[in-house]
């Protein structure tokens, strides 16, 4: 005989279902913002590093990077990744004159099919804070490349350099730069500068490069940044927007973005105020991404002498930001990279400090600032010969890059799915 259910068996089955929608809801909110993370056979050979990753319209995605040939010379490699696999690597240009550390690495910038730029930094004296940038195109996958450009015309022996890539309109790109020409002839009055280099302030700038040596729009962005962080820059055609650390007179180092509109630059707005005071570069730059008018802005901050990892949202091209959420674990190094997904909601990835070890971790942060549960991409070292890891989206999968540091360092790739 089936008995008929008691008030205490309904009410118990009803706190045991009410559990279960609580821990499902719990686990869908906890689930990993990615699925089947698998590190892949890359084209990178030993001795190499400053990786960079860029995804065409059409979803091609080019890998750049560093071989070192022996003590002195190097070569600039990059490959695509076409029918689940990385292509033969095509070589950009080799020599004895690159400028090659840890935190400013070449650039790329994939404008469709086969067609793609570099740009890097050329030492262009005996002087060592005296380098330019260099860009070099191919409308073939790598196979031939344009004579490199150079994209200022100030002609200073002075830093040029922390370059970044966006493809731009009329087939060309457009290069952001840290420029140190006003170092060449300071102002009197300038004191020492505190990284070292004289009187005289870092300078922003932009240029629109064709594959034909074409140089336009030639333009200073912001008369004074930080002189030593890395570029964000995000858009397509005409639409660009620029993030990078800034630097008041009171040596503040907050995030500040600029936008091109109708061919005409904004004036620098800030993404947040941390009030990050600090009197030397923290070689900790912003990362962008841009889908429409949705913006998303990560990056790295010790304001108040606590690091933390940041993201911001903004609906309107980077006029107005929503609040600031924190995303990292704890123990941050930065070196953040940021990809926007379908859903408005935006990867973030950097490097935490875990136990004295470090390891390259992302996860996700909907429109409404709720992060979701951190992922670890791979382990990596704390020393600045592990660089700065790189993400990108292609449609439903996801790119990583970083430098395996060690006794012979070399760049390795995964990838992920979006579930």
């Amino acid at each position: 005989m089936i008995r008929p259910w008691s008030s205490k068996a309904t009410t118990a089955r009803a706190a045991a279902l009410a559990a279960l929608a609580l821990l499902a809801a719990s686990a869908a909110r906890a689930a990993p913002p990615l699925a089947d993370l698998v590190v892949l056979e890359g084209p990178a050979g030993p001795r190499s590093g400053g990786p960079c990753l860029a995804v065409a319209p059409d979803g091609t995605t080019f890998l750049s990077w560093f071989e070192q040939r022996d003590s002195t010379h190097h070569a600039l490699r990059v490959s695509r990744f076409e029918r689940g696999a990385w292509a033969k690597p095509a070589l950009v240009a080799e020599g004895d004159s690159f400028i090659v550390n840890w935190a400013d690495f070449p650039a790329v910038a994939a404008l469709g099919g086969k067609k793609v730029m570099v740009a890097w930094a050329w030492r262009s004296g005996g002087d060592p804070y005296a380098y330019d940038v260099r860009i070099s195109g191919s409308l073939d996958g790598g196979t031939t490349w344009t004579r490199p450009m150079v994209p200022h015309r100030d002609g200073t022996k002075t830093e040029h350099g922390f370059v970044s890539l966006v493809p731009a309109q009329n087939n060309g790109v457009r290069a952001f730069w840290l420029d140190g020409r006003k170092f060449a002839d300071p102002k009197p009055e300038a004191a020492a500068d505190p990284e070292g280099h004289g009187g005289g302030e870092m300078t922003l700038r932009t240029a629109w490069i064709g594959f034909d040596g074409a140089l336009l729009d030639e333009a200073e962005v912001d008369e004074r940044v930080c002189d030593c962080c890395q570029i964000g820059a995000a858009g397509r055609s005409g639409r660009v927007v620029v993030a990078y650390r800034d630097r008041s007179a009171g040596e503040v180092r907050d995030i500040s973005v600029a936008w091109l509109d109708d061919g005409r630059w904004s004036e620098p707005a800030p993404v947040h105020a941390d009030g990050w005071h600090t009197p030397g570069c923290p070689v900790n730059g912003p990362a962008v991404d841009m889908a429409g008018e949705r913006l998303a802005v990560a990056w790295f901050s010790a304001a108040g002498d606590t690091a933390k990892v940041l993201l911001s949202f903004s609906d309107d091209g980077g006029h107005a930001f929503g609040p600031a959420v924190r995303v990292d674990g704890g123990d941050p190094l930065g070196r953040v990279d940021v990809a926007l997904l379908e859903d408005r909601s935006a990867l973030v990835s950097w490097v935490e400090v875990d136990a004295k070890q470090a390891k390259i971790q992302v996860r996700s942060v909907d429109e409404a600032g709720r992060a979701g549960e951190t992922l670890t991409v791979a382990r990596t070292s704390t020393a600045r010969a592990s660089g700065f890891p790189r993400m990108v989206r292609s449609g439903r999968r996801v790119f990583f890059a970083w430098t395996e540091a060690g006794d012979v360092p070399q760049v390795k790739v995964a990838t992920a799915r979006i579930p």
